[in-house]
């Protein structure tokens, strides 16, 4: 018989045409079974438009973004009116709104910025804001006045680290006088890294630098300096700052700072890493946890207060006064902590819950958390790209789906249960919560901080409830005795609260392994990551589960990550190389740690010995002697070179030369990386391969983007006809990359 009258052989190729009509069918029909959870995708799309924005490498036209809102509403107003093709037109309504957004705010935001390190000078200004910091003080000021500069090119706000200063005489709406060093906002430290420019840019902060001495108090125009009441704010979160801090000496008291007030940058960097290793984080940072612990509170002790007043108690609803109270605080408690974007998609979720209290409404769902998104957004699209934003709402989207699909046997549970039954389900409670966010914000974590806690469970069942029924209520209690100058007797028992927190943090990340370190994701793989954890967390129905393999996908994309032999700094003047054990080594190792730290970070290695002044690294990869250092691998030798003359001799000799002084009509014959290029283009990652050498710079990633660093500058040109120092001989800083103290402080 022969094949074509074979029997089922005509319905093998019938099946296989109609297999895409079948799976288009079951699309079909599992999206309108889950059209009422459609709205939920807006803010996804939105934050999609922002990332097309700030992923692009040159700026779009500013009139690209509105009329392309425009083309997508009336697109979504034909659609609406024919009935056909709503939801790609709502689609790509939100991703034209979100792109609209950011790049209103990016032409918004700009703002006079320094182009190179100028003085010293004499910077006069209103103060800000105030930031006690472990060592020190840092403050920014909106300058009135910057010697050397033209008032067209004076930043709008300079911020400023000073060595020794009093900070209860510095408050914020006051006008100082200081002499300081100023540089332009540094770019990120190597491809691909934290961007500190563009937050700058955003933050419309021109400059940054430090004191060469004490502030001095001048006389200020009358009646001058925008939004006085953010002056009043920032001022009484000073003072507080100040009360805590002298009630509370060393660390307890700046991690008490950071509960109350927001200020983050005075814990010390060991505790800081503690809470970061352990996974407790989130209690430094005032987001849902303690927005919702400060609600809760004043909500039962209002509503408790209401009722010991008969008159109000029989006559009102002291539910909905004290919803009002808790909504009253909470809204004082996210301006004392500075607004950032966690304690903003907190208050709004918080505020949705109380208002739907005021009307007789259940409103915690998944629709308050899309509605803060959006809010969010739409004041700050920026803030969609950092870890901020993204890990708050990833670890509050996966709590309310998870608790949706348990909340019916959780009631059933909690209904029946007894004092010790409710105790362990709070425990079981703490446990999940913290199992939820650590899968949910894992992507995140991995991405911008190459960390991942592997004692978190353990560590949040021990802090939280001591944070949620010790340390926070004594919070309050301090804050409303604080204006009687009692404050003192509230915060001693919080502090013995905090040193217990400290102390389980502490000891979880002395445990073995405590934290596993992973390289840089690369961006598609978060954005596999994204798009799949918002697949599992908005749908309803099993197809949800598709998720989970772009999740995979996101995850598998560490495979292929391979760190840079080679790290060049945007100064030209701080070089790393890879060992053969996988650690870097550095060219100097003083005014370069914040350098150091991106570099060794991101790759997740460790940070070996500094470069030979002669002779041989241990592995034998480098090799340096009075004029240059040579860095061989797998066949290839890069040429380091300390002055002009050893580019000249060993320019044939290297398949890569790297040269402090410009040197391209010097060097023809070979690659070569020089001042003009680290200038022009910022840090340089070199990976030396087999048959190539890779190079990727910032400006690769950035392009020519409104926050990108300026042209270079005369004076980098004007350079060229002198000799710098050997590269063994370690030159004081003169930037803010090398600088730490001009530097941002995490």
């Amino acid at each position: 018989m022969s094949s074509a009258s074979a029997p089922g052989w005509e319905a093998r190729p019938f099946e296989a045409r109609a297999l895409p009509a079948v799976l288009l069918g079951w699309w079909r029909n599992n999206l309108i079974a889950e059209r009422a959870r459609w709205s939920l995708w807006l803010p996804v799309f939105m934050g999609a438009g922002i990332g097309v924005y700030f992923w692009l490498t040159f700026e779009p036209p500013l009139w690209f973004g509105p009329i392309a809102l425009v083309l997508a509403v009336a697109t979504c107003l034909a659609a609406l009116y024919r009935g056909q093709m709503l939801a790609p037109a709502a689609t790509f309504a939100a991703i034209a709104l979100g792109f609209s957004l950011a790049q209103f705010q990016a032409w918004w935001a700009d703002a006079p910025k320094l182009t190179h390190e100028l003085g010293p000078v004499i910077v006069e200004g209103r103060l800000m804001s105030v930031d006690p910091l472990p060592e020190g003080t840092r403050i920014v000021l909106a300058p009135s006045r910057i010697a050397r500069l033209t008032p067209q090119a004076t930043p709008l706000r300079v911020r400023i680290r000073l060595r020794h200063e009093d900070i209860s005489t510095l408050l914020p709406g006051d006008w100082l006088s200081v002499r300081a060093i100023l540089l332009p906002p540094p770019g990120p430290a190597m491809p691909g890294a934290y961007d500190f420019e563009r937050r700058a840019y955003f933050d419309q902060l021109g400059a940054v630098g430090f004191a060469l001495g004490q502030t001095e108090t001048i006389a200020g125009p009358d009646g001058s300096g925008p939004n006085r009441w953010q002056s009043l704010i920032q001022a009484t979160r000073t003072v507080m700052t100040a009360r805590i801090r002298a009630a509370l000496p060393g660390p307890t008291g700046a991690i008490a700072s950071a509960l109350i007030t927001g200020e983050t940058h005075a814990i010390p960097p060991a505790d800081a890493g503690a809470f970061r290793d352990a996974g407790l984080a989130h209690i430094l940072v005032i987001a849902g946890l303690h927005m919702g612990m400060v609600a809760g509170i004043m909500f039962f002790a209002a509503r408790a207060l209401f009722a010991l007043i008969p008159v109000l108690a029989l006559r009102y609803s002291t539910k909905k006064w004290a919803a009002l109270a808790a909504l009253a605080v909470t809204f004082l408690y996210m301006l004392l902590s500075s607004a950032t974007v966690s304690s903003r998609r907190a208050f709004v979720m918080i505020a949705l819950m109380l208002c739907g209290v005021l009307l007789d409404r259940v409103s915690v769902s998944v629709r308050t958390l899309a509605y803060a998104a959006v809010c969010v957004m739409l004041l700050s699209p920026e803030s969609a790209t950092g870890p901020s934003f993204q890990m708050s709402f990833a670890a509050v989207a996966g709590l309310v789906a998870c608790y949706e699909a348990l909340r019916p046997r959780l009631s059933e549970w909690h209904a029946h249960a007894g004092f010790a039954r409710r105790a362990g389900l709070y425990l079981f409670g703490i446990a999940l919560t913290t199992v939820v966010t650590t899968l949910a914000t894992m992507p995140f974590t991995i991405y911008h901080f190459n960390r991942f806690p592997l004692y978190s469970i353990a560590a949040n069942i021990l802090a939280v409830p001591i944070t949620g029924f010790w340390i926070m209520p004594w919070a309050i209690l301090a804050c409303l005795a604080m204006p009687f100058g009692f404050e003192a007797f509230a915060l001693t028992p919080m502090g013995w609260g905090i040193a217990a927190v400290a102390t389980i943090a502490h000891g979880v990340t002395e445990l073995p392994g405590a934290v596993l370190r992973v390289p840089s994701m690369p961006p598609a793989g978060l954005v596999l990551l994204a798009v799949g954890g918002a697949w599992l967390c908005i749908w309803l129905r099993p197809w949800r589960l598709l998720g989970l393999g772009a999740m995979a996908a996101g995850y598998a994309s560490l495979l292929f990550v391979a760190p840079p032999d080679i790290v060049i700094s945007g100064n030209d003047k701080l070089f790393a190389v890879r060992a053969a054990d996988g650690s870097y080594l550095p060219s100097r190792t003083r005014g370069a740690l914040s350098a150091e730290e991106v570099w060794t970070r991101r790759a997740a290695a460790e940070l070996g010995a500094k470069w030979p002044v002669q002779g041989q690294s241990a592995d034998g990869r480098l090799s340096c002697d009075t004029s240059a250092c040579v860095y061989r691998k797998d066949g290839r030798a890069v040429v380091f070179a300390h002055n002009r003359e050893a580019v000249r001799q060993k320019c044939r000799d290297a398949d890569l030369m790297v040269s402090p002084v410009a040197a391209h009509y010097t060097c023809r014959e070979t690659a070569l990386i020089d001042s003009v290029d680290t200038w022009k283009k910022g840090s340089h990652a070199v990976w030396l391969e087999p048959d190539r050498i890779r190079i990727e710079t910032v400006s690769d990633g950035r392009g020519a983007r409104l926050w990108a660093r300026s042209p270079i500058p005369r004076r980098l040109l004007q350079s060229a006809t002198r000799e710098p120092e050997p590269n063994n001989v370690e030159p004081e800083p003169n930037n803010a990359e090398a600088d730490p103290r001009a530097g941002p402080v995490p």
